[in-house]
């Protein structure tokens, strides 16, 4: 309660000085209620990470409660001298505590032989103090300096240390002999010598550190040549190679990858494998779900892999239905929907538009002690406190996981994903036996879910009986704040998507950049579009009705007429919202 009360009082004066609204200061805290015990997260990082404010105007405000002078206030960047100065502190301190104030964003700004002021990003972090004290000075001082400052400051003079990568210079290739062993069969020995030579224990660890710090959602290791291997990071949706590996062998990669995963045979390669590999990343438990596929390469004889693994950050769940950024219709339609008793929420979309971001979600808001929650997945990807989680495999397989949950007494059940008739069928059944269920599934958009659903073989009366929901969604690239502009699309490519004349004059378009802040892309995060299908009453007749043949174009027409707004429209008022561009959004979506 203590520490309520203390982000309530800060907030109070914010809202007073009107940095925030009364109503900003109530979602913050409401979202604070809701973080699990183990957070550490405080009320400037909630109104600058989840309700996008200006981070340095909260800072500030917050730095000045607690009375923390700042520095370089008045200037527009950091002068060479302050940074030579700086990297003479940092030269002069312990690896070990630095390499913690790097972490916490914080830099030695000026010392002496007795004292030392340490500015940063957040002096009213209490992790900050504990480290000052490890520096041993007599007199100590913490100040406040601009996230933007500490940030150029630490790329210049301190990069944020990867260990694994700075060994990656001492690596000597002998390009000769690999050029004289292309042609050679690859044995295990050969493949050991290499990884020993090259270093390449270094590159992945490395790799696995970066992917965490960059925010990556997947790393693809592909082979592009004999001796060449492409490592990519998917970052906001798109891959951007992040490192070429030559003088390699490919195999030589692939093997040290499954040497570090569980799960997998290093000496399999003609079958699809898949693993996890779980690592301490800045402090944090990071878990990675690594997948393996034999392809075929330019050298028919080469037993080539490709392997993708999905960074699992448990920091980056949504446990709060607001945060997913569901429009008004469809967050009313998907509130209703999970607030049943019984009945199946289905969430459709291709891999990678966020189902399992929206189910962990709506989990977490119909998980209470009263309730027994169990799950099915394959694999388990989110750790889902107040649920208990089966994971599909050699020893449990579906079948059994099925027949063990229902001995369970379960009252809400996630399947992870209904990818037969079987699987479908039983979601569906649990559902009608008075079961809230939850499932994904592959389709377009939401009318053609019904659709799959029959096509599976599963019959209309119990579709209808039933559905709660079908939710498509995507995740579409939000602009970067820092450097997007307005403009004015032609009037046509408008109308195109759906825009009438009235709207086209009324709406302000904006298009990408690019800057340093997002890297050049123009871009910076995602957001979600959703075409929530809400199973109403008429809904459900049509259906029925619908025998043999379920018309997917009928159900659109009939959902749209009752307020659903298809992912095209939800795209639309993205763009109205300044969000995204029109080329995101014919990117992302069909027409209606």
């Amino acid at each position: 309660m203590g520490k309520i009360n203390i982000r309530r009082h800060i907030g109070d004066i914010l809202v007073k000085k009107k940095i925030i609204s009364a109503d900003q200061l109530q979602e913050a805290l409401d979202i604070l209620e809701q973080e699990p015990e183990t957070s550490t997260r405080r009320l400037g990082q909630i109104l600058f990470q989840d309700l996008d404010l200006n981070r340095h105007t909260i800072m500030k405000e917050i730095a000045d409660i607690y009375a923390f002078r700042e520095v370089l206030e008045d200037s527009e960047s950091v002068s060479d001298d302050i940074i030579e100065h700086i990297k003479k502190n940092v030269e002069e301190l312990n690896n070990e505590v630095i390499d913690e104030l790097v972490v916490l964003k914080a830099v030695p700004f000026h010392r002496t032989k007795s004292a030392i002021t340490v500015a940063a990003a957040d002096p009213s972090d209490p992790n900050i103090q504990g480290v000052i004290q490890k520096l041993n000075f007599k007199k100590t001082e913490l100040v406040y300096c601009k996230y933007e400052f500490i940030e150029e400051i630490l790329s210049t003079v301190y990069e944020q240390k990867n260990e694994f990568l700075d060994l990656l210079e001492e690596i000597d290739y002998d390009e000769s002999q690999l050029e004289a062993e292309e042609e050679e069969s690859i044995n295990e020995e050969e493949i050991d010598a290499e990884i020993n030579q090259s270093m390449l224990n270094s590159l992945i660890e490395g790799m696995l550190v970066e992917s965490v710090r960059q925010g990556v959602s997947d790393v693809h290791i592909v082979p592009s040549g004999p001796t060449t291997t492409d490592l990519r990071f998917r970052t906001d949706g798109k891959l951007k190679l992040w490192y070429q590996q030559k003088n390699v062998k490919p195999e030589a990669i692939s093997a040290v990858v499954k040497d570090k995963t569980r799960n997998v045979d290093r000496f399999e390669r003609d079958a699809s494998q898949d693993g996890f590999i779980q690592r301490q990343i800045d402090g944090v438990g990071i878990r990675y779900r690594v997948s393996i596929m034999p392809i075929v390469g330019n050298q028919y004889d080469r037993k080539f892999e490709s392997v993708v693994i999905r960074v699992l950050d448990d920091r980056k769940v949504i446990r709060d239905l607001d945060l997913l950024g569901l429009q008004k219709t469809a967050k009313e339609s998907f509130v209703k929907s999970i607030s049943q008793p019984s009945g199946i929420v289905i969430i459709t979309g291709p891999t990678g538009s966020g189902k399992s971001t929206t189910l962990v979600a709506a989990l977490y808001s119909v998980i209470d002690p009263t309730k027994n929650v169990l799950t099915i997945e394959e694999p388990v990807e989110y750790i889902i406190e107040g649920a208990r989680q089966l994971k599909i495999s050699n020893h449990m397989t579906f079948d059994q996981s099925i027949r063990g949950i229902l001995r369970h007494d379960p009252d809400i059940v996630l399947v992870g994903e209904m990818r037969d008739l079987k699987t479908a069928e039983i979601a569906i059944k649990l559902a009608n036996t008075g079961h809230l269920t939850f499932s994904t599934l592959h389709t377009n958009d939401a009318p053609s879910a019904v659709s799959r659903l029959f096509k599976m073989g599963v019959e209309p009366f119990l579709i209808a009986n039933a559905v709660n929901l079908v939710m498509a969604q995507r995740l579409i690239r939000r602009l970067c704040k820092d450097c997007k502009e307005e403009f004015r699309p032609h009037v046509e490519i408008a109308k195109g998507i759906g825009f009438t004349e009235e709207e086209y004059e009324t709406t302000t378009f904006y298009k990408s950049v690019g800057c340093d802040v997002c890297g050049k892309s123009g871009f910076k995060g995602r957001s979600a579009i959703h075409e929530a299908l809400y199973f109403s009453k008429e809904i459900k007749e049509l259906v029925l009705e619908s025998g043999g043949d379920v018309d997917e174009a009928a159900i659109k027409k009939l959902a749209m007429s009752q307020g659903m707004l298809t992912l095209r429209g939800s795209g639309r008022e993205r763009i109205k919202e300044g969000i995204t561009t029109i080329e995101e959004i014919i990117a992302s979506t069909l027409e209606d």
